[in-house]
């Protein structure tokens, strides 16, 4: 007997007018949130120029389909020809029409995603806007005992290099979401597509938020669905962003991408300009950039924590890594498979505390291979404390099941002691966070792991890393006392306390910087009592 379903796609939420309404009164202070505010101060134009982006969004099965943006929203604000309209009847680019009609839920996308004024990539070069159940469509047929799997999406390049999916798939089983991000990875592999997805707002998170080669977005906020994947126990979602649906944060960190792409194309990382816009150096830099929650804790192997990934998006950070410039190693080694990898002594040192690579390691069926990037982390103070940040991002490659395995390891150099590691062998994603790393001579490897039956020999990487300590510098002036301290890394706020005798009761300090020469400067007026600063992340 044979049968036949189709899995039905859906919105994240059922959209209610009055999360539309709070939604534009808290554009603002998300935009200051994410970095977004702090960018535009310190960059000019840095907006998703010459981008292309998609926005596939689920219609409620009304007829016409309800799916589209309206260009003319309040919170869209976007000239109508920036848009066209892809169903199975069609492609069209006026509005309204006669292939769909307004989603509030889209509209609502849009002003997260590049809606005036408060979007985050505001100046794209286009958007195309699909009914998602032309995009992407999974049918289901049963063979007597045998069940089959078809995952249909575009024939060719749409090229869009972001595609933004504000919704997830109703009751996946574990085959049906391995035939879902097979079908994703390998689009994205072909075309160096960045699909951004929706994790869902309840329960584990789902396809396409689980696709190897795209970002998986939780909210922070919100109940958002949470890691592992259901298949293999992969680190999902990636990041999250501050909105109170998964469906709201997800254009968030799509305006993000499209924004370091831009940044990339134009030269802000350097002379390279094709490296920053590959979708792997694009993942990497999202989430080496994000801030940490205080609650943010991982379970090793496991690269990442399951609710919140990397954490919460910061795109000043991500830019201000991208534009710390590309950095090569500085030495590769060989050692026999699975042996020690100490430092290898080389004398060479990677000229910058903040930046990214873009490379090729190659293993061999005897050798695992190493490569080396060194770093002098300090900053003239012996008792600083430093944190360290490192994302190794690779692709599951084109029409592949499995993926190599790639590893990331920080050594003390001196010492050769193992500070930190990351060694899953499901993820395509490595991540080491260390908020008290002394001083000091250090080694950041990437680890290919070699043996018999890679996937390939060669495997094609990004990585992002950052090390850092803010020092936090107080003057009086006349009546007054000046905070001051530098604008990158952000994401802190100032704490407050009276007394330095146990127990300590610090108090955030409700006071917006203003940014002079790349500091953050705050004054405040003298008071009687004594009055002890810090500089705190969440």
């Amino acid at each position: 007997m044979n049968k036949a379903r189709c899995l039905r796609i859906i919105r994240v939420l059922l959209f209610l007018l009055g999360v539309l309404q709070a939604g534009l009164t808290a554009r603002s202070s998300s935009l200051d949130a994410i970095g977004v505010t702090l960018l535009r101060t310190v960059t000019t134009n840095v907006d998703g120029t010459g981008i292309r982006v998609a926005q596939p969004e689920a219609d409620s099965g009304a007829s016409p389909p309800d799916f589209e943006v309206n260009p003319a929203d309040i919170a869209v604000q976007q000239p109508a020809g920036l848009f066209s309209y892809i169903t199975s009847s069609g492609t069209t680019n006026n509005f309204p029409n006669f292939l769909g009609s307004d989603s509030p839920h889209a509209d609502e996308v849009a002003s997260n995603f590049y809606g005036l004024p408060f979007g985050i990539a505001t100046n794209l070069a286009h958007v195309d806007n699909y009914d998602a159940n032309y995009f992407i469509q999974v049918s289901e047929q049963i063979i007597g005992f045998s069940t089959n799997y078809t995952v249909t999406l575009p024939s060719s390049n749409i090229d869009d290099s972001v595609v933004n999916q504000s919704f997830i798939f109703d009751g996946p089983t574990v085959p049906e979401q391995q035939a879902v991000d097979s079908a994703y990875d390998n689009y994205a592999a072909r075309y160096n597509t960045l699909f951004v997805s929706a994790a869902g707002n309840a329960g584990p998170v789902g396809p396409p938020a689980t696709s190897y080669n795209g970002i998986g977005v939780g909210d922070y906020g919100g109940g958002s669905s949470f890691g592992p994947t259901l298949d293999n126990g992969r680190a999902k979602p990636d990041i999250t962003a501050p909105e109170n649906y998964s469906s709201f944060s997800t254009p968030e960190v799509s305006g993000a991408a499209a924004l370091l792409m831009q940044a990339g194309l134009r030269g802000d990382g350097g002379s390279d300009t094709n490296s920053p816009a590959d979708i792997r150096t694009v993942k990497a830099l999202l989430l080496n950039g994000a801030i940490k929650p205080a609650d943010w804790t991982n379970n090793p192997p496991s690269p990442l924590d399951p609710r919140y990934g990397a954490g919460v998006l910061n795109v000043f950070n991500s830019y201000k890594q991208l534009t710390g410039g590309k950095h090569g190693f500085i030495v590769a080694t060989a050692v026999p498979l699975g042996n020690p990898h100490p430092p290898a002594g080389a004398g060479g040192t990677i000229g910058a505390l903040s930046g990214w690579d873009f490379n090729t390691i190659t293993s061999s069926a005897t050798s695992d291979e190493i490569n080396h990037y060194y770093f002098n982390v300090t900053n003239g103070s012996s008792n600083a404390a430093f944190t360290a940040t490192a994302t190794l991002v690779w692709n599951r490659q084109l029409n592949k099941t499995n993926i190599n395995n790639l590893n990331l390891f920080l050594y003390d150099a001196v010492s050769s002691n193992l500070v930190a590691a990351s060694t899953s062998v499901v993820d395509n994603v490595e991540h080491i966070w260390l908020p008290q790393l002394p001083p000091g001579r250090y080694d950041l490897q990437v680890l290919k792991n070699g043996g018999l039956n890679p996937v390939s020999n060669s495997e094609t990487y990004a990585l992002a890393f950052e090390f850092f300590s803010l020092s936090l510098k107080v003057v009086p002036s006349g009546t007054n006392v000046v905070l001051t301290w530098p604008i990158y890394p952000t994401g802190f706020t100032i704490n407050t306390a009276t007394s330095l005798t146990p127990p300590i009761t610090w108090n955030t300090l409700n006071a917006t910087p203003t940014v002079i020469n790349s500091q953050n400067q705050v004054t405040l007026g003298v008071t009687n009592a004594s009055q002890f600063f810090q500089l705190q992340r969440p």
